[in-house]
């Protein structure tokens, strides 16, 4: 009989497998890590295995960190530069040592290693790490892979028997990532803290950190700010045009929007009284719908977590890991937006009838014929579904923040399978002098996916009463209105992480840990949505606090047939978030400290600045090309380790510009001198 050795990534999984795989028939011995269990059971594997004795042990993560030798631990010599050359060992962390000895020893009587760590590029270097430490016990010992996105047994079972190689362009990826991570980040965060603490005060005692994600992440942040803070305010006018009919009120809005010259939209606005009658020109009806959504990404979680769930990120992965890791829902970092045509969706709806709250809804899918296929999104990483639940979880066995992740799963995956949401659209376009205007308005007819999915609302508009084309009237109302432009909104969570998502700035199951650190190191602070306020200026010290609150602006208006109108808004607010100041949703506004490490960098005469994308996303990139087999581990350090050792050495030459920005945002001392 075969000895087979089977390691997962997370006790946890351990027990599930094991579970499964056994069919409960496991037994379980002690080692001498307190939470690591070996559980030990036969399965029949297809061939060469075949029938087996198998014993299957976990990790905790990664069992490895890369360090630099004793000689270089000193902040003072040799130089910061010197670690982008320094040697660097990989060791045992201390707390992973016994795990690593239970690998070592029960490897030793296997002949084959499967690894059941997830199926990400992470995944594959922890289990290149469970390798090293299997071989260290057995030198011939044979390793396969298990491909695995949830822990349902039936997934499990059809993993044990499609076993795999395990991916080295992966583990050379993340190697290559960590070896970088680990020169750049010392090396920075050296050159940092020792020239900037002597300036002294508030700086005296700081350890200024360097993330080659934070500070881009950090610079999106400190960007926003700026853009709020300089905002300057700018008077529009508009024409607006009310009819009531039918014992309804029309609003109809003028083609050009608004004008920046008041004189002419006075000229106009004139010229249109003197017309004195609009003429319809355009009536049109149409079906019209509401796009379902996607199937749910790591991305779109943490984006919705932030927005509605009261969660940051990061909090909500973690929950999404734990409901993962129970067996609740799939694996929750996933780039894909599109299942596979042969999943059985309707088998995942089936197990959601039990629920008081959806289970009518998911009845209904099934029973009576209104289950749609999920939209196909354009991502696909080719190792995970996207996130959806795998077996009902009733209320009573999760806690609040599992009840919530798990219902908005629920939610999303009820909605990507029902239909969208389908309504009747009707648009009158008029013409009033010289000038277009139009009214629009939406009946919702069916709700569907809206029904089960309260994140998403589509009112409609009140239904426009019925006009010819050709037809003649007068107004009831026309003004001409007056307003003024908005500031941006500071950057939410939300935002941010679209903001990463789109420049590359870390991977979708590490953005919210690099939002985290950048709060964690005090270059970034959160406020509750309009506590930031909306601009303004100032200067001296003001200008290194958060920006006091703003007003809108209020427009005026004169017109007929109707007092003074208020101005619109105008710009479109930035970013994406949603939800008002009451709804719990945060802004992030940068520290004095935060400004002064992007500006000063910013200010300095070298093409590529630290507090910007671009380094950071042509390192994804190139780590993807080593997946792809398109470059190298050894040109990826080449090339990158060049990159940072010149922007070290020209920092090094400015530095005088980054110590004169912690003058001016720090100490509030001026233009930094």
């Amino acid at each position: 009989m075969t000895r087979v050795l089977c390691v997962a990534e997370k006790p946890s999984i351990a027990k599930a497998v094991a579970q499964h795989l056994s069919g409960g028939q496991y037994q379980t011995a002690n080692t001498s890590d307190k939470y690591t269990k070996n559980y030990t059971f036969t399965f029949n594997f297809p061939p060469p295995l075949g029938d087996s004795q198998v014993t299957m042990t976990a990790v905790r993560g990664h069992l490895t960190t890369a360090e630099f030798p004793s000689t270089y631990k000193s902040w003072s010599h040799p130089p910061p530069d010197s670690l982008f050359d320094a040697p660097i060992n990989t060791v045992t962390t201390p707390d992973c040592k016994a795990i690593a000895r239970n690998i070592e020893s029960q490897a030793r009587s296997a002949s084959v290693l499967i690894i059941w760590t997830d199926c990400d590029r992470e995944g594959e270097h922890i289990g290149s790490e469970i390798r090293d430490a299997a071989l260290k016990g057995n030198r011939n010992i044979q390793v396969k892979r298990a491909r695995f996105s949830n822990v349902e047994r039936v997934h499990i079972l059809s993993a044990a028997r499609r076993l795999v190689a395990l991916d080295q362009k992966q583990v050379d990826a993340v190697a290559a990532r960590i070896e970088l991570d680990l020169r750049i980040g010392f090396a920075f965060t050296r050159f940092l803290t020792n020239n900037l603490r002597p300036l002294g005060g508030p700086m005296a005692e700081l350890m200024i950190s360097y993330g080659s994600c934070q500070f881009p992440t950090l610079g999106f942040v400190v960007d926003r700010y700026f853009r709020v803070k300089n905002f300057v305010p700018e008077a529009f006018w508009s024409i607006k045009l009310v009819h009531e009919r039918d014992g309804m009120k029309v609003n109809f809005n003028w083609a050009r929007n608004r004008l920046f010259d008041r004189q002419a939209v006075t000229i106009i606005y004139e010229r249109c009284l003197r017309a004195r009658e609009a003429i319809v020109k355009k009536v049109q009806e149409k079906p019209t719908k509401k796009w379902k959504p996607l199937p749910l990404t790591t991305v779109e979680l943490q984006k919705m977590a932030t927005r509605f769930l009261r969660m940051t990120g990061q909090q909500a992965m973690t929950v999404a890991e734990k409901l993962y890791n129970k067996g609740f829902i799939s694996y929750p970092r996933t780039e894909t937006d599109r299942f596979d045509k042969g999943m059985n969706l309707r088998g995942l709806v089936e197990k959601q009838f039990p629920d008081g709250r959806w289970g009518g809804f998911a009845r209904e899918l099934i029973e009576q014929g209104r289950f749609n296929q999920p939209r196909q999104g354009k991502n696909d990483d080719k190792a995970h579904p996207p996130i959806h639940p795998i077996t009902y979880a009733a209320p009573t066995v999760l806690d609040e923040q599992e009840r919530k992740v798990y219902e908005f799963v629920v939610r999303r995956f009820l909605a990507c399978c029902s239909d969208d949401a389908k309504g009747m659209a009707t648009d009158v376009e008029v013409q009033y002098g010289e000038e277009v205007f139009a009214a629009h308005g939406v009946i919702v007819l069916e709700r569907n996916y809206l029904d089960v999915y309260p994140y998403e609302n589509w009112t409609g508009t009140a239904m426009l009463p019925k006009f010819e084309v050709g037809e003649r009237f007068e107004p009831t109302e026309a003004m001409m209105t007056e307003g003024k432009t908005s500031p941006p909104s500071y950057l939410t969570e939300a935002d941010l992480i679209a903001l990463m998502d789109a420049n590359g700035i870390g991977t979708d199951a590490t953005m919210a840990e690099h939002i985290e650190k950048i709060q964690e190191r005090q270059y970034v602070v959160t406020v509750p949505r309009g506590g930031g306020g909306g601009g303004g200026g100032g200067s001296g010290e003001e200008e290194n606090e958060p920006p006091a609150a703003a007003g809108r602006g209020r427009g005026r208006g004169r017109g007929r047939g109707g007092r003074a109108a208020r101005g619109g808004r105008g710009g479109a607010r930035g970013g994406g978030g949603g939800g008002g100041g009451g709804s719990g949703v945060k802004e992030f506004i940068p520290t004095s400290l935060g400004v002064a490490l992007i500006m000063g960098f910013d200010r300095m005469s070298f093409e590529i600045s630290l507090g910007k994308p671009f380094l950071r996303k042509e390192t994804e990139l190139m780590m993807k090309a080593i997946c792809e087999g398109r470059s190298t581990k050894q040109e990826f350090l080449q090339r990158n380790i060049h990159q940072y050792r010149t922007v070290y050495h020209q920092s090094s030459a400015e530095l005088n510009t980054l110590k004169a920005a912690c003058r001016q945002y720090v100490f509030g001392n001026g233009n930094g001198q």
